[in-house]
């Protein structure tokens, strides 16, 4: 596939044989953007793992201290206490039953969903429309919960949740190419430090296989793994 002439010029800066620090990464991703719209930076996680044994699934979610760069729309199934506990937190939308069938007429306009325990049955019934799409909530990552409240300051001050894929791989978004360098850095580590934390016990060989790093349209700045393993000994 042709790349456009911003990616090339973009990828001259990167020197492909080269395995970056942190620091280093988050200083070229930020100078590579020519400003047109401001796109997300994401890293990308290769991991020794193999996700088709349930015990080698690495899943979690963490609040990056400085957030994404964007607002983050959370709807709350909450009823009574709860509901108002979620309304007085900042949520976007609550409901309990109302809010599942406006959902399942199509009602997507949120980014985050977090439910009460209680409230599970009602949206277990929303598994086909929220499954796919990676919005259902879920006790692992925080997202089914009593304290809703607290859920839904973290979802606002942009906690990301993470799974591995199929091939071995997270993805996680970790700001804007407009970040100054030292946030994006921050964030790269809080996510770094949290997937390495993630480690399953069953795990064999090398568990951190590779890191990269890059914005929405850009190319791939490699970090160097076992650098990074080692720092986190």
């Amino acid at each position: 596939m042709g790349h456009g002439k911003k990616y090339l010029e973009a990828a001259k800066s990167i020197d492909p044989n080269k395995r970056y620090t942190v620091d280093e990464a988050c200083t070229l991703v930020g100078k590579m953007v020519k400003k047109k719209f401001d796109e997300t930076v994401d890293v990308a996680i290769r991991l020794g793992v193999d996700p088709k044994h349930a015990d080698q699934m690495v899943r979690g979610a963490v609040v990056l201290p400085h957030g994404i760069g964007k607002a983050v729309r959370v709807a709350v199934f909450a009823k009574g206490d709860k509901a108002r506990e979620a309304t007085e937190a900042g949520a976007d939308v609550v409901g309990a039953e109302d809010l599942a069938a406006k959902v399942q007429e199509g009602f997507m306009d949120f980014d985050v969903a977090i439910a009460t325990p209680d409230m599970m049955g009602v949206v277990g019934r929303l598994g086909k429309v929220l499954g796919p799409r990676g919005l259902m909530p879920n006790p692992k990552v925080g997202t089914v919960t009593a304290d809703v409240a607290r859920a839904v300051r973290e979802s606002k001050a942009g906690k990301v949740e993470f799974r591995v894929e199929k091939a071995g791989i997270v993805h996680v978004p970790v700001g804007k190419a407009s970040f100054e360098a030292k946030k994006l850095t921050d964030n790269v580590n809080a996510i770094l430090d949290t997937i390495i934390r993630a480690k399953p016990a069953t795990a064999k060989g090398i568990y951190l296989k590779g890191v990269s790093i890059s914005t929405t349209m850009g190319p791939g700045i490699k970090l160097d793994a076992a650098a990074i393993t080692a720092a986190h000994k």
